[in-house]
Formats: C-alpha cells, structure tokens, sequence
C-alpha cells in the first residue's frame, strides 16, 4: 500500500532550484534511499515532508491527506517521526527519561501536574528501549552513551510517536562499519514488524545497497534515476554524477567506501 506519494515538489532560495519538481512514492514497510552529491536536495527535501519547509510548489500526500501548509507539529501528529543527522536527545536526562518524554507527548500529559514524569509509561518505554537493543542502559544518562547508543535512543524517542513514517537523515553518520550494520538491520527488522515506511540519507553506500529497497538519486534537485539497487549500480547517468568530479561514492557494495577527487 502506498503511504507517501510526492508530486512535482519544489523549492527554490533566489535564483537556485534546491528542488526542482520531484516526484516518488513510498509504501507501508520499504525502506527508500535518497542518495546524492552534497547540494543535490536531499536535506531541503526533507524538511518539506515533516513541515520545517514550506514547499513552493507540488504535493506531498500521506494517505491521502495534504501536508503542505501543515505546521511540524501537526505533521508528527499525523505519524510522521525524525531522526537527525546529529542525534537530537536530553544529555541531562537518563536513556529511560528521554523516551518518557516523548511518550508524554504521544500521550498529551506533557503539562500534567498530578504525575511525577518518572513514572509515565515506564513498562511501554522499557519495551522500546528493549527493541533497539538499549533495555539494560535504561537508567543510564544519556550523556555517558557512546555515540551509536545515542542514535539507537533516538530511534527509540522516534518509535514512541508510533509513527507510519520514519524521515532518517543518515541515520549511520560517525559509526564504524559493524555499527552501522547492526543500526539498519535492527532498522530493518523494526520496518516490516511495525509496517513503517522509511526515507533516510545516507552517504555510506554499503548501507543503502544492503538495505534500501528502492534507491532515488538526486543532482542539482533533480531526480535522475529511481528503482533497485541493482538498476541502479547499473545506470549510467548515476555513475556520471557521482564518478564524473567533485565528491563521489563507490557504487559497489562490496567496496562500500566513500571516495574524493
């Protein structure tokens, strides 16, 4: 089943197509990669679809329903999840504490002054925390994790607004290759049990081979190919973009490494 179906979106700043009349869908339980050159519209296109950026132009439907002109916060309502490029948590704050929070937003008790916030959802936030492998780290401060423990927490922050779709902008950035693995395979297992439908970044190329179902590459705002990892290791003005010049990545996974010219 479709979830997300993005018509002809665009955003200009001045003169410069950030976007440039992109289109693609995205179903329940699939993880699409949206891979390109730094500069081609993968951050600008995030931030239209969870409402940080109003689009100039096109649509961006969830089930159906419009969510242009919508604010962030209704969009997130509306089961749309983020996780950051650099992982967003309270340091201050224990692993177990930082989930509460988030599940007394889903729940709407934010303000309440009758309940210690300690004591909210603690089984259902120890259930998440157990799904991202982090259960035993619970009353641990979240500034003693290392960095890939962080990003597991906030998978763990995101899952708590039971979102149908998940935006993760490269959800592996400063992990070593064993860490990144293990992130996407549990991001992996979690998709196809909950049916969440995933749109990441990602600049590790070994990630999004092994792990996207579909692959759409962007340059310049514009998308020049989409499908399979294999149609698209295969295409010729995918290996143009990212072997003709200026920062490039090794198409074949069993490389996976990240190269300059």
């Amino acid at each position: 089943m479709t979830l997300l179906t993005v018509r002809g979106l665009g955003k200009s700043f001045g003169g410069v197509k950030a976007v440039d009349g992109i289109d693609f869908d995205l179903k329940a339980g699939e993880l699409l990669a949206l891979i390109g050159p730094n500069g081609a519209g993968k951050s600008t296109t995030f931030n239209m679809v969870n409402g940080q950026l109003k689009a100039d132009r096109g649509s961006i439907k969830m089930n159906g329903t419009e969510l242009i002109g919508l604010a962030p916060r209704a969009i997130w309502r509306l089961g749309v999840g983020r996780c950051f490029q650099i992982a967003e948590t309270f340091s201050s704050l224990t692993v177990i504490e930082n989930v509460q929070m988030a599940l007394l937003s889903h729940d709407n008790q934010l303000f309440s002054f009758f309940k210690p916030a300690s004591s909210h959802a603690r089984d259902k936030a120890l259930e998440l925390l157990s799904q991202v492998g982090m259960q035993e780290q619970a009353d641990r401060p979240c500034s003693e994790l290392a960095y890939s423990d962080v990003k597991r927490v906030e998978l763990a922050i995101a899952l708590a607004n039971e979102p149908k779709l998940l935006l993760m902008d490269e959800p592996t950035a400063g992990m070593a290759p064993k860490e990144r693995n293990d992130m996407m395979a549990m991001t992996k297992r979690l998709v196809i049990e909950r049916g969440i439908a995933v749109l990441f970044t990602e600049h590790s190329m070994d990630v999004v081979f092994a792990y996207a179902d579909r692959i759409s590459v962007l340059a310049r705002g514009r998308l020049i190919a989409h499908g399979t990892p294999d149609s698209i290791r295969e295409d010729r003005n995918v290996q143009e973009v990212y072997f003709g010049g200026g920062s490039t990545f090794a198409l074949n996974p069993s490389k996976a490494v990240e190269v300059s010219q």
